[in-house]
């Protein structure tokens, strides 16, 4: 279960300084300070593995956190207990459900033509 599965643009949610404290500036913080709330106006792939967010602060600019960040709010404002093992369960279930198949031989990855086609067509791309 990701980020993207409990929340959408425009919802509320809140920043943990702690965790974001040695990344952001001055500006920012003192945002946070004023209104820990945020509205959020977009995501972001961070690293290939995780999703983040950009959040519009209360003084109207926007910054971009990573999903362990940020808190999650209800309707009430109320901050929403994220269970880490969902995660890993989601996960395990994503890693038993693939089927993965193999599109090749063994004798065709070491075949050294094979190998020579792939150079070609690569340096055509480069050139």
């Amino acid at each position: 279960m990701t980020i993207l599965d409990k929340v959408k643009i425009g919802n509320s949610v809140q920043v943990n300084l702690a965790l974001t404290n040695d990344r952001l500036t001055k500006e920012t913080i003192e945002a946070i300070n004023i209104s820990s709330q945020c509205t959020i106006s977009d995501f972001k792939i961070t690293d290939g593995k995780g999703i983040g967010v950009i959040l519009k602060l209360s003084n109207g600019k926007k910054e971009w956190f990573f999903e362990n960040e940020i808190e999650i709010l209800d309707e009430e404002g109320n901050i929403i207990k994220y269970d880490k093992k969902e995660k890993i369960n989601f996960i395990s279930d994503v890693l038993n459900n693939m089927n993965y198949k193999k599109k090749y031989k063994f004798n065709d990855l070491i075949n050294p033509l094979n190998f020579i086609t792939w150079l070609i067509a690569s340096f055509k791309d480069i050139v």
